[in-house]
């Protein structure tokens, strides 16, 4: 009897910080759902993206674009503008990232990572699933004009997702999005971006202005502004190869 004590004793300690460890780590991803649920809508929907990207001694250069996505999974993101570049059209399917353009009579397949324009990756468009793509874990809080957020650092699952590692802040009142830093596989500083201009869109406040500033060369910077946000009844045969070359610009 004494030797059980003994052995429930020295367990206990133990037993404590993983019942702590999983409870953290469940604060930690219900944090990063509410934040993506911020991000956008779990139903089906429509929104438009203009990027404007700007750098030194370079002319302003913009793009434009209609994404389509049913639950964060599967998405479409059709160029609008240029109207040299209309037709070419993104393909997402979970981690899977295609592209077809108009001369081309194959998609092809395309890396989430790889860069969209300005500093937009693939992925920052075709995916914004954060929940889905990374391991999240607490670092701390901070305090920033006043107001507390949570420190995340998000893990990739594997080397498929678009950035290996993210830090990224969440405001603990309202779970809004504030400041994300992404980090290479390296673990160096790709770029930031900030989360702005929360308006009422479906029912939440959402962020319709993402400012993206390159960490590697000084004064690059992407703006991303989304409007005409809508809920869509958007069916699975949209979400297929084959039926690119039938989507309206």
């Amino acid at each position: 009897m004494q030797y059980l004590f003994l052995v429930i004793f020295l367990l206990a300690p133990v037993a404590s910080d993983s019942f702590a460890e999983s409870d953290s780590a469940e604060l930690a991803q219900s944090i990063l759902q509410e934040a993506d649920q911020i991000r956008f809508p779990r139903e089906s929907f429509q929104v438009d993206v203009s990027i404007s990207t700007t750098a030194p001694d370079q002319p302003e250069e913009g793009r434009e674009y209609r994404v389509l996505s049913k639950g964060n999974e599967n998405s479409v993101v059709m160029t609008t503008a240029p109207a040299s570049e209309r037709g070419q059209i993104l393909l997402m399917k979970g981690r899977d990232l295609w592209v077809f353009m108009p001369e081309v009579s194959q998609p092809i397949r395309l890396s989430l990572s790889q860069r969209l324009t300005g500093q937009v990756a693939n992925g920052d468009l075709a995916r914004a699933n954060f929940a889905g793509d990374y391991n999240p874990t607490i670092l701390r809080t901070d305090t920033i004009d006043g107001e507390k957020y949570y420190v995340l650092e998000l893990t990739g699952v594997d080397r498929s997702v678009t950035y290996h590692k993210v830090l990224y802040w969440v405001q603990q009142s309202n779970f809004w999005p504030y400041r994300a830093e992404f980090y290479s596989l390296s673990d160096r500083l790709l770029k930031t971006t900030q989360y702005e201009n929360f308006l009422p869109i479906l029912g939440k406040q959402r962020p319709t202005r993402l400012v993206m500033t390159d960490a590697l060369r000084t004064g690059e910077v992407s703006v991303l502004t989304y409007s005409g946000m809508k809920l869509r009844d958007l069916p699975d045969k949209i979400f297929t190869k084959d039926y690119l070359k039938k989507l309206e610009q």
